[in-house]
C-alpha cells in the first residue's frame, strides 16, 4: 500500500511552521536581503509588518516584512505596491528567502 503524502510545501527554517506551497511558486529567481528567494502568490501562517517604502533592485516598492506567526522569525516581505508600471504583478505577492524555509513532504 502506497503511503498517502501530502503536498509539497515550505516551512518556517526555526519552527517548522507550514508557510506555503510548492504549487505557489511563481519564480525561483528573486534575490532577497540575504541571497536567493522565491516569489510566491500566496503564504499562510504569517504575520505581516508595517508598510515603507523601500529602494530594491528592481526600483522603489512599497513593502511590508513578513514573519512566521509561531516563532516571529522574519522569512522575506510582501509587495504592497509597485511605483513602475513593469513591476505591478508582483504587488500582493510574497517574497520568502531560501535560506528561512525548508522543504517538506518533498
Amino acid at each position: 500500500m502506497a503511503d498517502m503524502v501530502g503536498p509539497r510545501l515550505y516551512s518556517c527554517c526555526n519552527c517548522r511552521n507550514q508557510i506555503a506551497l510548492h504549487d505557489d511558486v511563481i519564480s525561483k529567481s528573486f534575490q532577497g536581503r540575504n541571497g536567493r528567494a522565491f516569489l510566491f502568490s500566496h503564504a499562510m501562517n504569517i504575520m505581516v509588518g508595517p508598510k515603507e517604502d523601500r529602494q530594491l533592485m528592481t526600483g522603489l516598492h512599497t513593502v511590508a516584512d513578513v514573519y512566521c506567526c509561531d516563532c516571529r522569525e522574519v522569512l522575506g516581505w510582501k509587495y504592497e505596491r509597485a511605483y513602475e508600471e513593469t513591476q505591478k504583478y508582483k504587488e500582493g505577492k510574497f517574497i520568502l528567502e531560501k535560506s528561512k524555509i525548508v522543504k517538506e513532504n518533498w
